[in-house]
């Protein structure tokens, strides 16, 4: 790349290798900074460098190719077109010019003839498709896109920029989520709704900062308040995001809410992608599940100038003028989790910010029924006076099944009559990658002679399986049992439970049974953490349904327990 540019004449453009896109993991090969030849402008050439020698369109697709031996890849032209999309949606200083960023694959090793069906997607001036024995054709783009001047000023004025979402973005997922009326909010739901907009106005006018806490049960509605933010503040054009610790809640809510509007997808962010965000960047952080924050966001892929151990709940406060967290503290089901109200006022009274807490105590998953929401926190001991008698409620349906195929018929005929519903266990079985060649999922969750696989490991379909983040809403989800990671978060009319030999009942007490649990990352934390969350992963289990649950226990005695408080 840096012979053609001297080649073009072009010596003194800056050269970004290995640019981070805001506010994601993916990097841009090269960012070509300069001014335009013609305006004077600041503008920018992002490009794709490719190897290949051969590709060719993937039947019945517009922008997978596939190469030979190493599997199916986004066409190069439309990859960089959605990098120069993202620049614009996020880099404050291009948000009204889009017109400064262009792109271009570059295939320099190809030839023409040996990836002549990719020109068959329309080229753009964001998608411009180049190849080896085209190098005078891409010397040419770039001496009409960069003057043989200085770039320095460019790439300082890009480094430097604010990243927020652009207005035109934020139009757009108004559009996506706001405008839809899907929510009508009741309540609690208003009043936190609207202690929200009521702080980020006073933030605006008093140049201040403030952190609102929303707490609530399973189904109380913070997702619904969450989405009806992010809309709001959308068409007011405020700088907005939202954000989760949860792979499956932001991959299907991407899915969902940005639906008819793709780049609407870029709105939902994970809690880890915010450790080096502009401080104030943005008036709104929604963030929901925050019972999923961690102790830092770093990992193995955080670079080591990042590494600086600071707590994730305080990046994520920093980020924004108000930082809104939604969470349920039972649900925290790892002990690296820190989401508790506690964490969170601890860190925003460290940090000078005045809190405002919202407790939301209605309930609208389990058929809105406190009844079963009690029975189950007392079943698990996570309120005083221990299990109690299941006495019936009109708006929701208890079972224990005395065998899971009972369980599964059941749930089946409920499938049948139109209703969603699932099965989830607790992760006690042993979570096998399907044999190579194999065109199934390995039956890994077995209870005598009933046999089933976990759910799908990719996030792609597998043998008729949805991806991981799909289970809960793709009527395929019911082949496979889920574990509490891709079932949190989301709901469904029925569910059937396994409860694992990781918790077993003795006599009047429970007994939390690590040994037999394959949760490696949630052995890692102290003995008592490790059983408070053990208690919350089934809390959460019980309590994705809205209609109804059937409950079932791999021993003896604990079935026997459950079986005599239900049927009374």
């Amino acid at each position: 790349m840096v012979n053609d540019l001297h080649d073009a004449g072009l010596h003194d453009v800056e050269m970004l290798l290995e640019y981070q896109l805001p506010l994601t993991s993916k990097r841009a090969d090269v960012v070509l900074c300069g001014t335009h030849p013609r305006t004077g402008d600041s503008s920018y050439v992002v490009l794709e460098l490719k190897q290949w020698t051969d590709a060719i369109p993937k039947d019945g697709t517009d922008d997978v190719v596939s190469l030979a031996g190493y599997g199916d890849h986004l066409h190069p032209g439309e990859q960089v077109r959605r990098y120069c999309v993202h620049l614009t949606d996020f880099i404050a200083t291009l948000a009204d010019e889009p017109h400064r960023v262009t792109g271009a694959a570059y295939l320099h090793n190809a030839t023409d003839l040996g990836v002549d069906g990719l020109f068959g997607l329309p080229a753009t001036d964001q998608s411009r498709l180049f190849t080896g024995q085209s190098r005078g054709t891409f010397a040419d783009f770039l001496r009409a896109k960069l003057a043989p001047a200085s770039g320095a000023s460019a790439a300082d004025e890009l480094l430097s920029s604010a990243v927020r979402p652009s207005k035109q973005l934020m139009a757009l997922a108004a559009e996506e989520v706001q405008q839809r009326e899907m929510f009508n909010l009741l309540d609690e739901q208003q009043v936190a709704y609207s202690e929200v907009l009521r702080a980020v106005e006073t933030s605006r006018r008093a140049n201040t900062k403030e952190v609102i806490v929303v707490t609530g049960g399973p189904g109380s509605g913070k997702s619904v308040i969450a989405l009806s933010l992010l809309g709001e503040f959308s068409r007011q054009g405020r700088p907005v995001l939202h954000a989760t610790g949860s792979s499956a809640f932001t991959q299907s809510l991407r899915r969902i809410a940005g639906s008819r509007a793709p780049r609407v997808r870029q709105m939902f962010k994970y809690y880890n992608q915010f450790i080096d965000a502009d401080k104030n960047g943005l008036d709104v952080l929604i963030l929901d599940e925050a019972h999923r924050i961690k102790e830092t966001s770093t990992n193995r892929y955080t670079r080591a100038s990042l590494r600086t151990g600071r707590p994730q709940v305080e990046e994520l406060i920093d980020a924004a003028r108000v930082p809104v967290f939604l969470l349920d503290e039972h649900q925290v089901v790892r002990p690296s989790e820190r989401g508790t109200v506690a964490e969170i006022e601890g860190a925003a009274l460290r940090m000078g910010c005045k809190v405002t807490h919202v407790d939301l105590d209605g309930q609208f998953r389990c058929g809105g029924s406190r009844v079963y929401e009690m029975w189950v926190l007392r079943l698990l001991g996570l309120e005083p006076g221990g299990p109690i008698k299941w006495e019936g409620d009109d708006g929701f349906e208890l079972s224990a099944a005395s065998t899971p195929s009972t369980m599964e018929m059941r749930l089946a005929k409920l499938l049948d009559d139109g209703y969603s519903a699932r099965m989830a266990a607790g992760y006690c079985w042993k979570w096998r990658d399907p044999e190579k060649g194999s065109d199934t999922l390995p039956n890994d969750v077995v209870i005598g002679d009933w046999k089933k696989p976990w759910n799908n490991k990719r996030d792609t379909s597998f043998a008729g399986a949805p991806g991981t983040p799909y289970w809960a809403i793709d009527p395929a989800g019911f082949g496979q049992v889920g574990c509490v990671y891709t079932a949190q978060g989301f709901e469904y009319d029925y569910g059937g439970v396994i409860i694992g030999p990781d918790l077993v009942w003795r006599t009047d007490h429970w007994v939390v049974r690590p040994e037999f649990n394959h949760d490696t990352q949630l052995k890692r934390g102290d003995p008592a953490g490790l059983e408070r969350a053990i208690l919350n992963t089934y809390k959460v289990l019980l309590t994705r349904s809205m209609r109804g649950t059937s409950v079932f226990s791999t021993d003896q005695e604990t079935n026997a327990l459950l079986q005599s408080l239900v049927r009374g």
